[in-house]
């Protein structure tokens, strides 16, 4: 009888699938990271456009899979999303170009902060004050790690924050937009009408910051082989995030998220040679703990959530038992009355 606080088959299940789904995107985001960030460096590739880099990665999405929807939906669930997820890739990719990533992952650690704080705005989270204490933690910790950094950009910081903002309300507006009833839209769908209305956003600053200085530099030819698997692992990552935040929750990714910073900054110190302070690390640690706690909390109430299913299901079971005792006991007392 002690295995009251066992996980029963159908957690494990659900855990194992979210670690997985979790396992793939950590690998694809690690890859477009330093995938943009060799492109977009002046000391690397020396490409620095992130918006033109953003605008390719949405033509390969878009020629990629059809579908028809109505007006209607379209307006009102798309263009939100597209036009938050044009500014949070336009402003994360230009970040790039003034810090280093070891600290845009810092900086990143930020989003389950972000992520509860607009849920909690948007009714999508309920505010438990334990909860925002956990968040403020994580806060404190990411502002020590900047207070440390080597090489601080006040601009970069800026474009990096911006981004987090649009970042954390596009993934809360995609979980009310994939689990809102009416719509369920799989993965690819979502991307394919994404990803066009990106585009269209994208060219508005594209026309006045981009293009022009483009239009000067005539020694740049298109490298096939660069931007076209640059793309595809672009393609990628957005597959598995549509993918992660539907089957589990846009916080569980933010978790995640996590693990892939850690592994960021241990590449970018011991391959990109960037400085990491000790500092650095220090404030960094206090966020892994904040998130680390989050994530038992989160477990916990899975449990309590399976718990609770299983003791309704035997109430239940009960009731028409006892529903079912108390007709036939009826009905003896029917046959003895004729």
């Amino acid at each position: 009888m002690g295995k009251g606080h066992a996980l029963s088959d159908g957690v494990i299940k659900k855990i194992l699938l979210s670690y997985t789904y979790v396992a793939i995107w950590i690998f694809l985001s690690f890859t477009v990271i330093v995938y943009n960030k060799y492109i977009l460096d002046k000391k690397l590739y020396n490409w620095p456009y992130p918006i033109t880099l953003t605008m390719i990665h949405m033509v390969f999405c878009s020629s990629l899979a059809p579908v028809s929807m109505s007006r209607e939906t379209y307006l009102r669930s798309v263009i939100p999303i597209g036009a938050l997820y044009s500014l949070s890739l336009w402003l994360s990719n230009s970040a790039y170009i003034y810090l280093s990533v070891s600290f845009i992952q810092m900086l990143k650690a930020l989003m389950p902060v972000a992520v509860y704080s607009i849920g909690v705005l948007l009714k999508k989270e309920t505010f438990k004050s334990q909860t925002m204490t956990n968040m403020l933690s994580i806060s404190f910790g990411v502002a020590i790690a900047a207070y440390g950094e080597a090489k601080f950009d006040v601009w970069g910081v800026v474009l990096q924050l911006g981004a987090v903002a649009f970042e954390a309300t596009r993934l809360v507006l995609i979980q009310i937009l994939l689990t809102s009833k009416g719509i369920n839209l799989n993965p690819i769908t979502s991307l394919y009408y994404v990803a066009p209305c990106c585009f269209v956003f994208l060219s508005v600053p594209w026309i006045f910051v981009e293009f022009p200085v483009l239009r000067e530099t005539s020694s740049f030819h298109f490298d096939f082989v660069i931007f076209g698997t640059n793309s595809v692992c672009a393609f990628a990552l957005n597959l598995a995030v549509f993918l992660l935040v539907g089957k589990t929750s846009a916080l569980t990714m933010n978790v995640a998220g996590v693990v892939k910073d850690w592994l960021l900054i241990a590449f970018s110190w011991s391959v990109i040679k960037d400085t990491v302070t000790p500092l650095n690390l220090f404030g960094y640690g206090l966020v892994f703990l904040g998130v680390g706690y989050y994530n038992h909390c989160k477990l916990q109430a899975l449990k309590a959530k399976d718990a609770q299913n299983k003791v309704q299901a035997s109430d239940e079971e009960a009731g028409k038992l006892l529903e079912q005792r108390e007709s036939e006991v009826a009905g003896k007392r029917n046959e003895s009355q004729d």
